[in-house]
């Protein structure tokens, strides 16, 4: 058997049914053996390869299973390197094939750029955000590699591994029977949550922050039966917006531009509990110790390498696996009861409703309420994604999937593409007029295969979000980010007649209605909305996170952030 047939078939034996990537001569052996299997998986191309790999995470994040992105030598590697930094800060499982020249065209030892032709050192290149990489050199290792690159693209914290296969590796023959494999042995450490246990039982104002690490661990059932047995307010990071099911004890997302009412509850809490969340800049703020100072901080996280940053000296840190600190909890009969806190949280809920309600607001709200239970719903980066994060109310069984860490323009379509393959439903794809443009040659692998997806693109012809950034602090010099200096769009629906994708506009709330996703198969839904546009509300840099922009009267900020059970009205028997 080839080596590139192993390869598929062992693809395939994984339970993978779709993979992307772009042809190249130093792939044309796997591409064959593709075609050899083409009733049991399914290759598809993509007209660029940052949009095979960022499909690859899509199909990675909707299936639970290991993405898979391939692409030809030089170029076509590096331009995988955005998705596999996408993969790698978001922790998300691929696997990245890339074709090499012959091993006796490489340049070995030679002190040369470059011996064959397209010949790179892709490895070296993406070493520090892989899991694993290497180039194989021998085809009798083939299955090692393929075992060990699976394990660490899944195990523990996941993210991506990368395998660079010479052309010739890809064409020997080798005897299947004969291969080693690799098997990690099973982790048995025990988990122990006596002091969780003991401060939750001692807090009188506790929320947990739930972070994308809670998905990650397959833990998402089990926490949410937690925060119900505990009736305890959640609130998240961004990227966890869908984690929650029960929206009554749900307040928003956390930071610099999350909701209002999450970041006051985080600055009245006297016990912070993170799950899986990294606690980074755009979460905590600026200054780290001023992040729920006076509250005592639990950070619960598999990565111990994410724990050295911390926020507080005295907090505490568990080092382990969600789903088993999750397991062991719900174990527990902890007696403590939270209503008057809750109540709290709720009248701050109230005092803040539609206080930061504008127009792309407003849309992406009514937007929402005509999206589906069921579905996945992808952003691109820029203001189009934070306004779904905010007024976008996410149904109980919706996935929103975002480029987190990384955050990559661009993002949005491709990974829609992986999504509707993986689940074989409807997507709903969000984009700025900027986004949509870093990677819309993908409209082509949506009208080529008639994929189910709806591509909403919010446009103001500007840069928005760097747009604001020059207003605020460049004296409105908007160079390079508005139409006229610098940046334009495109006529939307002219080019989604170019690809013989329906197309439809909304200029008012009046165009939005229940019908608007009417159409079957892809759709292009144009969003006209006028700058200036902003993402309010917005932490300036420095400032405290319960603080936001713009300023609320300071006589409710001294009221809320004063609210105590005293203020509680007697609840009716």
């Amino acid at each position: 058997m080839k080596v590139s047939d192993y390869i598929v078939e062992y693809l395939i034996q994984k339970g993978i049914t779709d993979v992307f990537g772009y042809p190249g001569g130093m792939v044309t052996h796997l591409m064959d053996s593709f075609r050899k299997y083409d009733g049991q998986i399914k290759a598809h191309v993509t007209y660029h390869e940052q949009g095979a790999a960022f499909a690859a995470c899509g199909y990675a994040q909707a299936s639970n299973k290991v993405g898979i992105a391939y692409a030809t030598s030089g170029p076509g590697a590096t331009n995988l390197i955005t998705g596999i930094c996408n993969a790698y800060f978001d922790s998300v499982p691929v696997l990245f094939i890339t074709g090499q020249v012959n091993t006796f065209e490489a340049k070995g030892n030679l002190d040369v750029r470059q011996k064959g032709f397209q010949e790179t050192d892709i490895v070296a290149m993406i070493s520090g955000v892989t899991k694993y990489a290497v180039r194989i050199e021998k085809a009798e290792e083939i299955k090692w590699h393929l075992d060990y690159a699976f394990t660490e693209a899944t195990d523990r914290r996941k993210g991506p591994v990368l395998l660079d296969i010479p052309m010739d590796i890809f064409r020997t023959e080798i005897e299947p029977a004969k291969l080693k494999g690799y098997e990690k042995e099973k982790d048995t450490a025990q988990v122990d949550c006596t002091e969780l246990i003991n401060l939750l039982n001692t807090s009188k104002r506790p929320v947990i922050v739930a972070g994308n690490g809670i998905r990650q661990a397959n833990a998402v059932k089990e926490f949410n039966q937690f925060i119900s047995k505990m009736n305890i307010p959640v609130v998240s990071t961004m990227p966890a917006i869908d984690i929650v099911h029960d929206k009554d004890l749900y307040y928003g997302f956390v930071g610099a531009y999350g909701h209002r009412t999450a970041n006051f509850i985080i600055a009245k809490s006297d016990l912070v509990i993170t799950m899986g969340a990294r606690l980074d800049v755009r979460q905590v703020g600026a200054i780290r110790n001023t992040f729920a100072s006076d509250a005592k901080i639990i950070r619960i996280d598999i990565d111990k390498s994410e724990l050295q940053y911390r926020v507080h000296d005295d907090e505490v840190q568990m080092c382990a696996d969600i789903r088993n600190v999750l397991e062991s909890l719900n174990c527990y009969l902890l007696s403590k009861q939270y209503e008057k806190w809750i109540r709290i949280c709720q009248l701050i809920k109230d005092k803040l409703q539609g206080i930061d309600d504008k127009i792309p607001n407003i849309y992406m709200k009514m937007l929402g309420e005509c999206i589906p239970d069921g579905v996945i719903i992808t952003t691109d980066v820029g203001q189009n994604q934070v306004w779904v994060a905010q007024s976008l109310e996410v149904k109980q069984n919706q996935r929103v999937l975002f480029s987190g860490g990384h955050g990559a323009m661009g993002y949005s379509l491709p990974a829609a593409i992986g999504c509707a393959l993986a689940t074989n439903k409807t997507v709903y794809s969000f984009s700025g007029d900027g986004g949509i443009q870093m990677n819309i040659q993908e409209l082509q692998t949506i009208a080529r295969e008639w994929l189910p997806i709806k591509i909403i693109v919010f446009n103001n012809l500007a840069l928005g979000m760097i747009r604001h950034f020059q207003e605020m602090y460049f004296e409105k010099k908007y160079y390079q980010t508005i139409a006229g200096y610098g940046y334009d769009a495109p006529d939307f629906k002219a080019l989604a007649g170019a690809y013989k994708i329906p197309y439809c506009v909304i200029k008012s709330a009046e165009d939005i209605g229940a019908e608007i996703f009417s159409t079957n198969g892809p759709q292009f839904i144009e969003v006209k909305i006028k700058e200036p546009t902003y993402v309010f509300p917005k932490v300036r840099f420095g400032k405290l996170n319960q603080d936001q922009e713009p300023l609320i009267e300071r006589k409710m900020y001294e009221e809320i952030m004063g609210l105590s059970e005293a203020d509680l009205i007697p609840e009716k028997e």
